[in-house]
């Protein structure tokens, strides 16, 4: 099971600052272990962003993320109170999804 995104969306004006950082080990495949083999690939590949019902970020990821990313960004014209839902899918077949009210 996958751990939770760490989301926070805050009204700052007329625009919704979100910051979310996205729990993921991002194994790009030319590692290598302890034991001196390569660890297999393990990356996110797909991310989405709905503010309040609307798709606003929709993203292809390769092997370049770091280990957790961390994305921000601001929406015009978003409302407190408003549901972020956050998507995203991995190379391994797993993906998560988590929300967060605009505060």
């Amino acid at each position: 099971m996958t751990e939770p995104m760490r989301i926070r969306a805050q009204m700052k004006g007329d625009i919704a600052e979100i910051r979310v950082m996205v729990m993921h080990p991002m194994e790009n495949g030319k590692r290598k272990g302890n034991d001196g083999k390569l660890v297999a690939p393990h990356f996110m590949q797909q991310f989405s962003v709905e503010v309040g019902g609307k798709l606003v970020i929709q993203e292809e990821n390769g092997t370049a993320l770091s280990l957790n990313p961390v994305f921000a960004f601001k929406v015009k014209g978003a409302k407190a109170g408003e549901k972020v839902v956050m998507k995203w899918s991995d190379s391994n077949g797993e993906s998560r999804t988590d929300e967060v009210t605009i505060g």
